[in-house]
Formats: C-alpha cells, sequence, structure tokens
C-alpha cells in the first residue's frame, strides 16, 4: 500500500505542478526515461529541471493511474502501472491522449520506500 500511495504521489505532484513534492517520491540519484513519449531520460535532478520548464506549457493535464502490479522483495520491489494522460494543447480545445505504462523499481530507505527508476512505455499518443 505504501508503493501504491508513492505512485499516486508522484502523479498528485505533476497534476498540482508542485514539483518539489517528487523530492518525496525519487531517490536523489534516480534515473527516468520518458523518452517514450518524446520526453528526455537521465537523473532525477536533471528530470525534475525539465518537468517544471515544459510542463507548464500545457493548460490542463491529467494523470489517472490504476492496474497496480507491484512486487516487495524485502527492501527493493518492481510495479508496472497503466496511465491515462490526458494534456490540453493549446486553448483551441485540441487534447493529446497519452495512454502508457510506467515500469518503476523502488528501495526501501530510511525515510519509507523511494522510487530509484522510472521507464516509461507507450500504449497510445493521440492527438484528437
Amino acid at each position: 500500500m505504501e508503493i501504491q500511495q508513492l505512485l499516486v504521489d508522484y502523479s498528485t505532484a505533476i497534476d498540482s505542478r508542485r514539483f518539489d513534492d517528487l523530492d518525496r517520491v525519487f531517490t536523489p540519484d534516480a534515473h527516468i526515461d520518458y523518452t517514450e513519449l518524446g520526453g528526455i531520460a537521465g537523473s532525477y535532478p536533471e528530470v525534475k529541471a525539465w518537468l517544471a520548464e515544459v510542463l507548464p506549457n500545457f493548460p490542463a493535464y491529467f494523470h489517472m493511474v490504476g492496474n497496480f502490479d507491484i512486487r516487495v522483495d524485502g527492501d527493493a520491489a518492481t510495479s508496472r502501472t497503466i496511465l491515462f494522460n490526458p494534456m490540453a494543447l493549446g486553448e483551441d480545445g485540441q487534447i493529446m491522449f497519452c495512454g502508457l505504462w510506467y515500469d518503476d523499481a523502488f528501495v526501501r530507505t530510511a525515510e519509507g520506500w523511494r522510487m530509484m527508476r522510472r521507464v516509461e512505455q507507450k500504449c497510445i499518443q493521440k492527438v484528437v
């Protein structure tokens, strides 16, 4: 349940544009790969700065996550979670619908579970 909540906390931080809240989601040395949908790959600090720069260009978006498949092995865990993410592209009503899988790895720290790797895998991307 703690890992599932961490996945929700990620979505809440992104959707509310509170990027510093991601510090409680990721380890400082986490690797994140958003290249599947045209983003960047890199260390957590690099990707956090990129998110704060790029996402304000979208007037509205939200993350809806589900199908939590979480596997715990001691102080390590992995998960595969599906995401539906509609994003407004401008004020003209054009919407991009993104569907993807998050493949994640976690580690239990003194502060609780933290994500140490996130990789996107595209299901669908369509602009309407």
